[in-house]
């Protein structure tokens, strides 16, 4: 890349976008701006000016102050010591900002994204004389006491190994010399705005397994999907995503607190460095990287967060890593990109939105995916995205755009919260796409008949909702017993099944395996009470049999299946002796 630095000077300020003149950069170079230096990236080129969105704070400075063009995009470091740091949205360590300045950031202060001092074990897994291609890992790093990180060559480098070396080393320091004689260190700079390459897209035909029943039993994701989490203040948007960040099934977590207020990310980073990793036992912040753009930071960096954060997935996703990346919230994102529009002065779209939007959007989703890498591993980012709409409005754009986008819609109900359920997902109103991709997966590794236990169990909250609208008119005891009985067993999948306690030692995490037995027993109590219906015996009775309260309580066993076993010999004795009377 072009290094050589050029000079120019302010011609304009109008909040964090900054026209500058005397200037020749690129779309996308990074700038530095003032006499503080504050770091910017072109966003504009019209004539002899270039317009710069700033990404600190830009009181105080004025036209004819100077302006430096670095001649590189924005890039972040990759390379070992990414996993248990804490970002900015430039890749700047806070704890690090945190020492130089104190609590509050200071403007023009820049800080290296890794640590250029540590010295890391090196285990070369190539040798002089092998020919590599492009993004081929030449050697291992452990990086955390679980988690072996794999050096690669970049995505745009191949060659043969001249020498290579094995030891303690900086990730400045070289450790292997092609013929040709490039120099790999451990460490390497990517573009965040360009998608990292990769061989070949994959069809997502896995679930990502979360341990929460309501998104495993009726709304899965798949390894390398999208999906979508709206609700207003309230409804459990950050905790359904801290479920998703400690329960997923995969190695890596990238956290992206995206203009969220200071408080709820507060939370986020206290909360994290104490929450242990199911798997293995030791702190979940060992395979997380978390950055924080809290709404009082300068909204430029907010922009750039969510790229900074999925070129950090991808990286270890080249690896052959399983990624889950939780965007919390792309609504702030939106928020951002229509606050520097409107400085750009360009035409507004739906509610001030930029028109470009949904591309934006687009673009973000789109890089996510289930993909072989260039080094041959198969690798997956899913993306989550939180979407913030003002007072819960599902119509409005940026809602709307990313329910084009995504596959999966898990909508969250500020009744369903107001009413203590949680997670406050409404199942009718949620879906996902991937169902008729992964039957087959859940079909081959659960039970053969996990499909048609998930469309009896929709049917009948379906039929609840249809039959809610009577009862609010006549109530329940007009309905035939028949949908008397309906409108119970409905209530035992609600209250039974999608109801989990994100706080409760055994309750917060749900294998698959005791979700299929949770339901399977459900619906043996459903068949035989609606059969014991037809033979005329008083719902009333039906609703008295201790099986059914028993059913409430396995949730919380841990030894459910030998309590669930009783609970199913129980059932059957008492259906025996009610059909008898």
């Amino acid at each position: 890349m072009d290094t050589k630095k050029m000079a120019g000077e302010i011609y304009r300020v109008a909040g964090p976008v900054v026209t500058a003149t005397g200037i020749s950069p690129r779309m996308y170079d990074v700038v530095l701006v003032g006499k503080e230096k504050l770091m910017g990236e072109v966003i504009g080129l019209q004539g002899e000016r270039s317009i710069i969105q700033v990404y600190e704070d830009t009181s105080g400075i004025k036209p004819g102050e100077p302006v430096e063009d670095t001649g590189m995009p924005l890039v972040v470091e990759l390379g070992p010591g990414l996993l248990s740091r804490i970002y900015d949205g430039i890749q700047r360590p806070l704890p690090v900002l945190k020492e130089k300045m104190g609590d509050f950031i200071q403007r023009g202060v820049m800080a290296p994204g890794l640590d250029h001092s540590k010295k890391w074990e090196f285990k070369p897994k190539v040798k002089a004389g092998d020919k590599l291609g492009k993004g081929a890992i030449i050697g291992l790093v452990q990086e955390t006491k679980n988690t072996v990180h794999k050096v690669m060559l970049p995505p745009n480098v191949s060659g043969t190994v001249k020498e290579i070396k094995a030891g303690n080393f900086t990730i400045d320091e070289t450790v292997c010399v092609l013929t040709d004689g490039t120099e790999i260190k451990m460490m390497h700079k990517w573009p965040v705005r360009i998608p990292r390459p990769y061989t070949k897209k994959k069809m997502p035909n896995v679930p990502l397994l979360t341990g929460q029943r309501i998104l495993d039993f009726l709304f899965p994701v798949a390894k390398g999907g999208t999906a979508a989490i709206p609700g207003p203040f309230g409804s459990g948007k950050t905790v359904t995503q801290q479920q998703l960040a400690k329960w997923s099934d995969t190695e890596i977590v990238v956290y992206i607190g995206c203009g969220e207020r200071g408080n709820e990310m507060t939370e986020v980073l206290t909360e994290f460095p104490h929450l242990t990793d199911p798997k293995t036992g030791s702190p979940l912040m060992e395979r997380t990287v978390l950055i924080a753009n809290t709404s009082n930071m300068p909204v430029a960096a907010r922009e750039a967060s969510v790229y900074t954060g999925i070129t950090i997935a991808e990286y270890y996703r080249d690896m052959g890593y399983g990624v889950s990346l939780m965007a919390d919230s792309t609504s702030r994102w939106a928020e951002a990109m229509r606050e520097i529009s409107s400085r750009l002065e360009e035409m507004p779209g739906e509610e001030g939105y930029p028109a470009y939007l949904a591309a934006k959007l687009s673009a973000f989703y789109e890089r996510a995916g289930k993909v072989t890498t260039l080094n041959n591993q198969e690798g997956s980012v899913t993306v989550i995205g939180a979407v913030s709409p003002p007072g819960g409005d599902f119509s409005e754009p940026v809602t709307q755009n990313t329910l084009r986008i995504v596959k999966v819609f898990w909508a969250l109900d500020a009744k369903l919260a107001q009413r203590r359920h949680f997670p406050a997902i409404n199942w009718l109103n949620s879906y996902s796409l991937y169902c008729s991709s992964l039957d087959n997966w859940y079909g081959k590794e659960i039970a053969p008949d996990w499909v048609t236990l998930r469309g009896k169990a929709m049917d009948i909250l379906q039929k609840e909702s249809e039959l809610q609208e009577i009862v609010q008119l006549v109530g329940s005891d007009a309905l035939p017993e028949k949908e008397q009985l309906t409108l119970e067993i409905a209530r035992m999948i609600r209250e039974y099944f999608l109801q989990q306690n994100a706080y409760h030692e055994v309750d917060t995490y749900c294998s698959l395996k005791k979700q299929y037995k949770m339901m399977s027993a459900i619906m043996k109590f459903a068949d035989a009470a609606y059969k014991a219906v037809e033979l005329e015996v008083p719902i009333s009775n039906i609703l008295k049999l201790r099986s059914k309260d028993a059913l409430s309580k396995v949730k919380f066993e841990k030894d459910f299946e030998s309590e669930i076993t009783k609970i199913m010999q129980q059932m059957d004795a008492e259906f025996s002796e009610l059909r008898r009377d």
